[in-house]
């Protein structure tokens, strides 16, 4: 059961890498601020993947908390280059304190 899922694991990866390169540079902060969505859905999957069945309990519990921190930290990454890129189209008399 393992084995297919590190392919599909491995598969993701490469097909991840090659979208992302192909992405020009003026595209990527609309793309980041769309994907916010998609890692909050990843985060639960972090949560289900670290309550996982007692025969892969450690392996399921130290991936899953790694996929928490990481989307996690995506998550907030997205919002805050967002809400930068939106404060960039704010009034210009209006300044951020």
């Amino acid at each position: 059961m393992l084995i297919p899922l590190l392919f599909v694991f491995l598969l993701a990866i490469i097909a991840g890498f090659e979208l992302i390169t192909k992405v020009p540079p003026t595209l990527h902060t609309p793309l980041m601020s769309g994907a916010n969505a998609i890692s909050g859905i990843t985060v639960v999957g972090a949560i289900l993947c670290a309550n996982a069945a007692p025969e892969y309990s450690t392996l399921a519990n130290v991936l899953g908390f790694l996929a928490i921190a990481f989307a996690t930290i995506n998550v907030v990454g997205g919002f805050l280059v967002t809400d930068r890129m939106l404060g960039m189209f704010g009034s210009k008399g209006k300044k951020k304190k």
